[in-house]
């Protein structure tokens, strides 16, 4: 009995923490009806997520993106991910060999003549990780992912490659770099 207790204890420690009865909203004070939760946290998350960037525009027609470049990046993504709204996942994409490819191709040469990524792109679901540290009432104490439809991550890649090969980046970037993270970063402060 007692290596059950013991057994059953590990799990609860190990265990994600979900489906929260109550949260700490914007003012600090405790949310417990379902409507108020939800609320909580769409405030939360939207307050994080729509932060203004601002870049520079580089002027010019934009070159049409081709065949080979769909199928590389449809090889190197990732199976058995969490599709988004639409339940359209990679492994489908890539099963429709040339039709599915074609259709990722003509998507993206319409992305660059629009100018605009589709409107139904631009709302997902977001899914609070508990980070395993912290208040669990607390919405920072999450960490939001969110999921994004598999094709919208054909079309991210495949213009993230041209971006990167367009601009040129300061060594001192760490954030969003192959092999650079944050310890990195802390290092080099150090450093100098």
């Amino acid at each position: 009995m007692k290596f059950f207790r013991m057994a059953k204890q590990m799990v609860r420690e190990i265990q994600d923490i979900t489906g929260l009865n109550c949260i700490k909203g914007e003012s600090g004070k405790v949310v417990v009806d379902d409507k108020g939760i939800k609320d909580s946290w769409k405030e939360y998350m939207e307050k994080l997520m729509n932060e203004e960037i601002s870049a520079g525009v580089k002027e010019g027609p934009a070159d049409s993106i081709r065949m080979a470049k769909v199928r590389a990046v449809l090889k190197k993504m990732k199976r058995h991910k969490a599709p988004g709204l639409s339940g359209l996942v990679a492994e489908m994409i890539h099963a429709t060999g040339d039709i599915g490819t074609q259709w990722i191709l003509d998507l993206c040469n319409g992305i660059v003549k629009e100018g605009s990524i589709p409107g139904d792109w631009k709302s997902g679901v977001v899914v609070p990780i508990y980070k395993g540290k912290g208040d669990p009432m607390e919405c920072g104490s999450y960490r939001g992912i969110k999921l994004l439809e598999h094709a919208t991550k054909v079309v991210e890649r495949i213009f993230e490659h041209r971006i990167r090969q367009q601009i040129e980046i300061d060594d001192m970037q760490f954030g969003f770099m192959k092999g650079k993270g944050t310890i990195d970063a802390i290092f080099m402060a150090r450093q100098m």
